[in-house]
């Protein structure tokens, strides 16, 4: 028998398959589903908050390549604060983060809610979400292997759809539907743009980002690590691509959402009103499956976050570090997480992306502070022109515009998110008897012993 310890991951991902599972972590037709709330938001610029957003994650991307050369483990924002500044505000920012793991499940089922609805209007919407967490959660206790290949085959479909729904919208425009014509730019600019409503926006769609920094988590699985600040470019540009020209599309076809009847969820509807209802349930089916997969993905994941927590005492061990013997899974954390996801029965998307932006704007924030950190402070790199500029005015840049977007959250994320960090704080006191004990570790990496979990 091979001891659990000896067991490691293998290094089999390229370059294009690690951009696959950050572009299918991010599930580009997410682009579809927020389309109505932040077209609220904005007052009809949706892709202008794309490119606003886009332009803070370029910064921000820059900043993870930058530290995952130095730190090449998949501990992500938590690994390079911990190390470049201090263990406890390391914790601080990896409880931050845990919140974004949290909820990405429920988003999920709660997507699924809404598809589920808008296809059997008469059914309690409640029912939709237990069956798929049910059945998330099950699968997830039994173990379910899922391939980068699979990945990137449901990918290359939600693309394709994309690609039909932009032909359909050619031949709406020029058939006069919304603006009637095919070059406008009426959805990135019009007399009632407002910055302060655009960041807002922004802050919305930034949920939608969220998966390039994933790309990290792959640090040693990947066949040759110095791939990955390249994978993690080529994710946030060909995402905010697909974001950038569906959002432009959609925003030209529906200049405001008065047709909509359900603006938290615009995707079936968007589908209905451009190619009938064939393509309503063909759009639906490929959104479906994208949603599932990152279901499934995201339910492992904080699963997996959780048992490593457990297992290295930041959280009770007896629970959260226990392994099932004959699934060899973290299943307490598995069935833990289907009941938080429960609760997607009652919120709506825009409340729940808003909490899950709070902590990945943290995130964000500190990685592009732990370059400072790293390269100014502790290897004196600022004597040079270009190092000034990569290592103190980029990071500056990036820690500045995600700050921005931080400040423009939804009053309610803003007070749930610092609720969540006080109770953080208040946990890691207790944990180190005020700062008398170091804090534990939870570093993804080591849950990579075993390649079971």
């Amino acid at each position: 028998m091979i001891k659990l310890e000896n067991v490691t991951l293998k290094r089999s991902l390229g370059l294009w398959a690690i951009v696959f599972l950050g572009l299918g972590y991010m599930t580009p037709t997410i682009v579809f589903d927020t389309f109505g709330i932040v077209s609220n938001e904005t007052n009809g610029v949706v892709p202008l908050a794309y490119i606003t957003a886009l332009v803070v994650m370029l910064f921000t991307a820059v900043s993870y390549g930058k530290m995952v050369k130095v730190f090449p483990s998949a501990g992500s924002a938590y690994t390079y604060t911990r190390e470049t500044m201090s263990q406890h505000l390391g914790f601080l920012v990896g409880w931050a983060a845990l919140l974004d793991y949290l909820l990405l499940p429920m988003v999920n089922a709660l997507i699924i809610r809404i598809y589920m609805v808008s296809v059997f209007p008469n059914v309690p919407a409640w029912i939709w979400v237990v069956v798929y967490v049910a059945v998330v959660t099950a699968f997830n206790v039994w173990s379910m292997g899922q391939t980068s290949n699979l990945n990137s085959l449901l990918v290359v479909f939600e693309v394709v759809l994309i690609a039909a729904f932009i032909v359909l919208a050619l031949v709406k425009l020029s058939q006069g539907m919304g603006q009637g014509t095919i070059f406008t730019t009426e959805p990135l600019f019009h007399s009632n743009v407002q910055l302060g409503a655009v960041l807002t926006g922004a802050t919305v769609v930034c949920f939608s980002f969220i998966g390039f920094d994933a790309v990290t988590m792959y640090a040693e699985e990947a066949k040759d690590q110095k791939t990955l600040p390249r994978a993690i470019m080529l994710t946030v540009f060909i995402g905010g691509a697909i974001f950038f020209i569906a959002g432009y599309f959609t925003q030209a076809l529906f200049p405001d959402v008065a047709n909509f009847k359900n603006t938290d969820d615009t995707l079936p509807e968007i589908g209905l009103f451009v190619g009938g209802t064939v393509f309503k349930l063909i759009f639906l089916s490929g959104a479906f499956a994208a949603t599932v997969a990152s279901g499934l993905a995201s339910h492992a994941s904080v699963s997996r976050l959780l048992y490593v927590m457990g297992r290295n005492g930041v959280l009770p061990k007896k629970l959260f570090g226990y392994v099932h013997p004959k699934f060899r899974t973290p299943s307490f954390n598995v069935i833990l997480v289907g009941i938080v996801s429960l609760l997607a029965i009652a919120p709506s998307l825009e409340l729940i992306s808003s909490f899950i932006n709070f902590g990945a704007l943290i995130a964000f924030t500190f990685v592009n502070l732990s370059v400072i950190a790293h390269f100014v402070f502790r290897l004196k790199k600022y004597k040079t022109g270009k190092d000034f500029f990569a290592y103190i005015i980029m990071p500056i840049l990036g820690a500045g515009s995600t700050g921005i977007l931080w400040y423009n959250l939804q009053k309610d994320a803003l007070i749930g998110g610092i609720v969540w960090v006080v109770i953080g704080f208040i946990y890691m006191l207790i944990q180190t008897r005020f700062f008398r004990l170091k804090i534990a570790d939870f570093a993804f990496e080591e849950a990579d012993r075993s390649s079971s979990l």
